[in-house]
């Protein structure tokens, strides 16, 4: 590589990621300079777009010109990777990963198949329980009022397909479920205990380099606030069996567990993308940004757990001004 290589990286759905932005803008080394385009709805109202190097208007992830416009994005900037942020667009994006690639383009998705079982966050249940994960017992919505005492009370639901702590709820007995509901929901018991999220890097091999929990001391609107790393060896066993549950995953996923003082630690959801903590992480020492632009680079990453233990997130609010 000479001093002047570029690596340009189409960050997908930038909105308020200017920490995965900046991530990227440092991740370049040994002679190659990263390029960040971020792309939005409304990119001019984007901290994301405008914190990165450039920025460009697209439609929503499922309008029918979304991936056309991604493609032009891409072969008019000669785009290396592509990073989906929200889980609206994986499948969008699994689906046209081989189209994209002909453009020039990695897309930092996983296969079809793995997005529909993580999207589905039944299906993951069930997907995990089999694999031997330990997951909290799940049912639907007409599982439960056929027999409303399978999983006693009270219940925690929350939407088949949500994201982003969308339509959550707990319910003290049936009579508090509303008589129906907007889309389709599952149910579980409710979990007590300290909440984790588990960053993981499996490299493009499908070997799992680096697991880095943290624990979510405070959120707010379903992304952590306030965290800490905590090195965990049965949370790292838990990341291996969601690789053997998901043999094709690739690159960065993060998990949520629930540590249960009654039933230990149980996983709650996946998220097949960067997580909204991953700058926590990404202090720490699991670099993944430059792991991915390693790969994408041609070069040997140096992906591996040798990251800080006991490293404190406290997020604030900042401001980004234009004009």
């Amino acid at each position: 590589m000479t001093q002047t290589d570029e690596i340009p990286v189409l960050i997908s759905s930038a909105g308020r990621r200017g920490a995965l932005v900046r991530a990227f803008q440092q991740a370049g080394g040994d002679g190659s300079r990263v390029v960040v385009h971020g792309c939005d709805l409304n990119p001019d109202l984007s901290s994301g777009c405008q914190l990165s190097d450039h920025a460009h208007r697209v439609p929503r992830c499922t309008d029918p010109g979304f991936i056309d416009r991604i493609e032009e994005i891409t072969r008019r900037n000669n785009i290396r990777l592509i990073v989906p942020t929200i889980d609206t667009e994986l499948a969008a994006y699994a689906g046209a990963a081989e189209r994209l690639a002909e453009a020039g383009a990695r897309v930092h998705v996983s296969p079809p198949g793995v997005i529909a079982a993580v999207r589905d966050k039944l299906q993951t249940m069930r997907v995990l329980a089999e694999a031997g994960v330990p997951v909290p017992e799940s049912c639907t919505e007409e599982e439960l009022r056929a027999d409303p005492g399978r999983l006693g009370w009270p219940v925690f639901g929350k939407p088949v397909g949500g994201s982003a702590s969308r339509g959550l709820g707990v319910y003290a007995r049936p009579e508090d479920l509303s008589a129906s509901f907007a889309e389709p929901m599952m149910f579980q018991p409710v979990l007590t205990g300290a909440e984790y999220t588990v960053n993981m890097f499996v490299d493009e091999g499908g070997e799992l380099r680096c697991v880095i929990p943290h624990l979510r001391i405070q959120t707010r609107a379903g992304e952590v606030e306030k965290g800490r790393t905590e090195r965990r060896a049965d949370l790292r066993a838990l990341a291996e069996g969601i690789c053997r549950a998901l043999p094709d995953a690739r690159g960065v996923m993060c998990f949520q567990v629930i540590d249960d003082p009654r039933l230990g630690p149980k996983v709650i959801e996946i998220n097949a993308r960067f997580g909204g903590g991953y700058p926590l992480a990404h202090h720490a020492g699991a670099r993944f940004a430059d792991w991915l632009i390693a790969e994408v680079a041609g070069r040997q990453s140096d992906a591996g757990d040798d990251w800080r233990d006991g490293v404190t997130m406290l997020r604030y609010d900042d401001a980004v001004f234009t004009g």
